[in-house]
């Protein structure tokens, strides 16, 4: 199958638009494109997902296992005429500086995928073949394929670029892109504005990302690289029906406030027997009927805090829904919305009130990068001593705490710092981590499982 994936030198150098520029690119030739991300990354897929029309995937070599990996990169690319993936921070960064674990460069070598080089030229001259030279060397069991040079000033520029890199390098350059606002997507304090945001102007933006693309960047050359990954293990997914297995109802919300979901983990729900049932906790005035169980993500609950408030109707029916026993799972926003409150700016809004929990915003990440999940005690999504990774990321903190069980043993992989967390109270888990299903495919089993069991208890409450 066709297929590349688009790495950086480094964070900022603009992959994200190259990328899109690509897909955009690709999929005005009427090519069905799959795409991908690399890494613990929830905003980037949506921005894929919007340009592709196809559902993104997240590739991860840290939370998944080899076979995980390319279970999830065959299965998507099923009806796909290429993939495209998207790396994350530098080609050569990961979990650690000595290692090559959890970075791109591992990911394009283990599935195969050969590799365009993104460099941020704006202020370089003959010196972007010093760059070049070393990333072409750096790794020689990497398949760099190709350079695309971003926010070049002019096409003499680019020129100038283009001859000192062939001049020294072995590897082509594929083509330029301006610095362009029209193309650009804003960002915030946990990365890019989400898809869903910016609907009206991406669609401007594509159609210019298009133009872009089909001027200065070497398309043909990008259609003619290969994935040398065997293609035929993909399977199609095995959904559960309600002829084999009694279906239940799990709501997740979905609109501005609560976007950040892994796919593979709503897919190995359904593959259990779950329909994914979305409502917004903004907009709408009541859950949907016949719920069984509330699955919480993450995203920006802290931007929408006043509307999220203000909807008094929503959060005493989450808050009674919680005390029915029904099991309700909630990963970092959703744990801030299941509070008691949500300080920031001088400020404080009434949340839930499901968790003794009350929040507040801060100026700076709290224990960012990759994490491993051990659970203290039988819990909603496992037996004790399960163990499941995933990943922190989040500007908040817990500004008090009252009585409540802790059944997670977190340890974080940056700063190798350790800690109880996990809480849980009733039939609810919520916590800062998000975890990645297919780190471990029995959290979904368990899960789904624990909403049966609770279904009995529901008619006793109800």
């Amino acid at each position: 199958m066709k297929g590349l994936l688009i790495a950086g030198t480094a964070s900022g150098v603009g992959k994200t638009t190259v990328a899109l520029a690509i897909m955009a690119g690709l999929r005005q030739r009427g090519l069905a494109v799959q795409p991908f991300k690399c890494g613990p990354d929830f905003l980037d897929t949506g921005h894929h997902t919007r340009i592709c029309e196809r559902t993104a995937r997240n590739l991860d070599t840290w939370m998944l296992s080899v076979e995980a990996n390319r279970s999830v990169l065959r299965n998507a690319a099923r009806g796909a005429d290429l993939l495209v993936a998207e790396g994350m921070m530098g080609l050569f960064d990961g979990k650690n500086g000595s290692t090559e674990i959890g970075s791109s460069a591992e990911i394009a070598k283990l599935l195969q995928l050969p590799v365009v080089l993104v460099v941020d030229a704006g202020k370089s001259a003959r010196s972007v073949a010093a760059v070049v030279l070393g990333f072409e060397t750096f790794d020689a069991d990497l398949q760099l394929a190709g350079v695309i040079l971003n926010r070049v000033a002019s096409e003499r520029h680019y020129e100038m670029l283009r001859e000192a890199i062939e001049s020294s390098c072995k590897t082509k350059v594929l083509g330029w892109l301006p610095l362009e606002p029209a193309i650009a997507i804003p960002e915030r304090h946990l990365g890019l504005h989400g898809a869903a945001e910016l609907a009206a102007i991406g669609q401007a933006a594509a159609i210019h990302a298009f133009a872009l693309a089909a001027k200065n960047l070497d398309l043909d050359r990008l259609l003619g690289l290969e994935c040398g990954l065997e293609m035929t293990g993909a399977k199609p997914a095995r959904m559960a029906t309600s002829a084999s297995v009694h279906a239940v109802r799990v709501g997740v919300p979905s609109d501005h406030a609560f976007s950040f979901y892994y796919e593979d983990n709503l897919d190995l729900l359904r593959e259990q027997g779950a329909e994914i049932v979305q409502f917004s906790p903004l907009t709408d005035a009541s859950l949907p009927p016949g719920l069984d169980a509330l699955y919480l993500g993450g995203g920006y609950p802290e931007l929408h805090a006043k509307q999220l408030s203000s909807n008094r109707q929503m959060l005493e029916e989450v808050s009674k829904f919680a005390a029915s026993g029904r099991p309700v799972y909630a990963e970092c926003g959703g744990m801030l919305y299941l509070s008691e409150s949500l300080s920031m700016n001088e400020s404080s809004y009434v949340m839930a009130g499901v968790l003794p929990l009350s929040m507040q915003m801060t100026d700076r990440l709290v224990q960012f990068g990759y994490v491993t999940v051990e659970f203290t005690e039988d819990c909603l999504l496992g037996r004790k001593g399960t163990v499941v990774r995933g990943h922190s990321f989040h500007h908040s903190r817990i500004a008090s705490q009252g009585n409540v069980a802790t059944n997670y043993h977190v340890q974080y992989s940056l700063s190798g710092e350790k800690e109880l967390e996990g809480f849980r109270q009733g039939n609810v888990l919520a916590s800062y981590i998000h975890l990645h299903f297919r780190a471990n495919p029995a959290v979904a089993e368990n899960f789904v499982a624990a909403i049966r069991q609770a279904r009995p208890l529901q008619a006793v409450t109800a």
